[in-house]
């Protein structure tokens, strides 16, 4: 004998079921803000606080003299600036990249090249830098690109693949007809990408950028490794330089680390909605 599934029923179902993706929501939540609380809090506290073994306790008083004495510790302007530059750098490159090689490949699916291509930088997702450290290292030193402006170049090289995979999946949920009206029209093909094709992956490009972003600014390895020159070095490389001058100051570094991810904070908020929509519409196809 079979039971018939009711209303009721099914609304159970999906209450418990939202109880339990609720409590695992929340969970996840905690693994991000109780780290936020206690770089917070720590920034906030004097140094004999912040060596009383209690990272979970309230700064009494408020002590912003480590924002300060961070600051100059680590020439943080200078080092901010370079930062700026290499991520901004970064990500212009990446937009525009990965754009029009996605927007290739995507209208050119039934040639053999394309496909090929995007295989080739599929494989490429799965080559760390760590691989070709040597080799970018005497590249950029022979070509002169061993300062940020390298570092902004390889950042975006880096995050060729995944970009144009992610605009690949996007671009097959915008209708082709739109481009075979201009096309119509007179439109060239430069003219339907940069007028029709590039407004529509507004989304998406938040999305891209908001990983290139983050990617190029919390990046150590690909700094130390290819800037010669310490006076020019990102905000991570910085603070792992001077990280033992801060000694047991651990107010100072969290100070420090608190300026540095101020940054990348601000901008995923301000571009979250954008982000989450990018995915999910570039998953589903119209």
């Amino acid at each position: 004998m079979t039971t018939v599934e009711t209303p009721l029923r099914r609304r159970r179902g999906l209450h418990r079921t939202n109880r339990l993706l609720t409590v695992l929501l929340a969970l996840a939540t905690l693994t991000v803000l109780a780290p936020l609380y206690v770089t917070v809090s720590m920034a906030f506290k004097t140094s004999e606080q912040s060596a009383d073994g209690n990272a979970f306790s309230l700064p009494a008083p408020l002590n912003p003299a480590s924002f300060a004495e961070a600051w100059q510790l680590t020439r943080f302007p200078v080092a901010f600036g370079v930062s700026v530059g290499v991520a901004a750098l970064a990500v212009l490159l990446t937009l525009l990249l990965s754009s029009l090689a996605a927007y290739a490949i995507a209208r050119n699916w039934a040639h053999r090249f394309f496909r090929w291509s995007m295989i080739y930088l599929l494989v490429a997702l799965f080559l760390p830098f760590p691989v070709v450290a040597l080799p970018q290292i005497q590249l950029t030193a022979l070509t002169g690109l061993d300062n940020p402006v390298g570092v902004g170049i390889l950042h975006a090289m880096f995050q060729l693949s995944f970009s144009v995979l992610l605009y690949t999946a996007y671009l097959r949920s915008i209708p082709i007809e739109l481009e075979e009206s201009a096309r119509i029209d007179g439109a060239s093909t430069p003219q339907i990408f940069w007028r029709i094709v590039l407004p529509l992956l507004g989304p998406m490009n938040a999305t891209v950028g908001i990983f290139a972003f983050l990617a190029s600014w919390n990046d150590f390895m690909m700094p130390s490794l290819i800037t010669s020159d310490p006076a020019l070095q990102t905000l991570p490389v910085v603070q792992n330089i001077f990280q033992s001058q801060f000694g047991t100051d651990y107010n100072v570094a969290f100070a420090s680390y608190l300026m540095a991810m101020a940054p990348t904070i601000v901008v995923y908020l301000l571009a979250q909605r954008w982000v989450i929509s990018g995915v999910t519409q570039g998953a589903v196809k119209h």
